[in-house]
């Protein structure tokens, strides 16, 4: 009698950061069935719903919220926000071992050095998510699927794993022989839309605002001199096309700081902002208007912590 062929293990998944993105590539994910999937929480969960254009999931949710009760996984999705990524830490130690590949789903530019010193012998995938998250509520999320892309990776070996990974869920990736030059495109997004959504307090129509308008290009143009000095490869007409990309989003959508700020939680600002202005110090530039508006952004974030 022929002896049955055993079944391959299934691969392993854990995700740090159960917010809007977390949530969201967690939902797709565990919809698919095909995952040991696990969310590194505060507070325990049994379930997690996501309104997707696709239609709602909702599906049960393995949760842990003692990083003792972690061991190794096969994958680790990082989705804290980038100044939270050392609160990780206890998490990774746990999680990460030298076959785990660490998915690091966080805004800003230098994902593998930021999270390096947690991972130990782990490889760190940089990936730019340019889906729209908005968390509902602890259980539940909604997801807008982004007009370029969902996420985007490098053409590598691990880039290539993580969209095999996400095959048979809604989330489209794209692959970039570039990523240097993509992750400063996606930063110079960011360094308008959540700096004015923010400190306005207003979706993402104030940026239709003529005079809002002609701040961005400025702060772009600011930020597009850098990034080429930086070693990326953007086009002359960089903050126009940047604008007219943000221009492509619904005036209602909001961005992750300006739900952080509506939520009163620190905000992101070093990530994004400080990150142009960091790396204009270390170039030698001088970025003005960046850091006119890390030091607005840096000024809520400190009353925000003070609560």
């Amino acid at each position: 009698m022929a002896q049955s062929t055993p079944p391959p293990p299934r691969t392993s998944i854990a995700v740090i950061g159960l917010g809007s993105i977390g949530g969201a590539v967690a939902g797709c994910l565990a919809a698919t069935g095909r995952y040991d999937l696990v969310a590194c929480v505060r507070r325990p969960l049994t379930h997690l719903t996501v309104e997707r254009p696709e239609g709602m999931v909702e599906v049960p949710l393995r949760a842990l919220t003692d990083p003792q009760e972690a061991s190794r996984v096969d994958w680790v999705l990082l989705a804290t926000k980038a100044h939270a990524t050392a609160s990780a830490a206890p998490w990774l130690a746990r999680l990460c071992g030298p076959a785990t590949r660490v998915a690091v789903l966080q805004n800003g530019i230098g994902h593998a050095q930021r999270v390096a010193p947690y991972i130990s012998e782990a490889a760190a995938v940089p990936v730019m998510v340019y889906f729209n998250g908005e968390r509902l509520a602890d259980d539940r999320v909604r997801l807008r699927h982004g007009g370029y892309a969902d996420l985007e990776v490098a053409d590598d070996a691990d880039g290539r794993a993580l969209a095999q990974l996400l095959e048979g869920t809604p989330l489209s990736i794209k692959l970039t022989a570039d990523f240097k030059t993509q992750a400063w495109r996606k930063l110079l997004i960011n360094a308008v839309a959540n700096p004015m959504t923010t400190l306005t307090l207003r979706r993402q129509e104030v940026l239709r605002r003529p005079d809002i308008h002609a701040l961005c290009v400025s702060v772009l143009e600011e930020a597009v001199a850098v990034a080429r000095a930086d070693g990326a490869i953007l086009a002359d007409d960089e903050p126009a096309r940047a604008m007219a990309t943000l221009l492509t989003f619904p005036p209602e959508v909001g961005t992750s700081m300006y739900f952080d700020r509506l939520a009163g939680r620190p905000l992101e600002a070093d990530a994004l902002t400080g990150a142009i202005v960091a790396a204009g110090e270390r170039l030698g530039m001088a970025t003005p208007l960046n850091r006119a508006l890390l030091t607005l952004l840096r000024a809520v974030s400190d009353a925000a912590e003070k609560r």
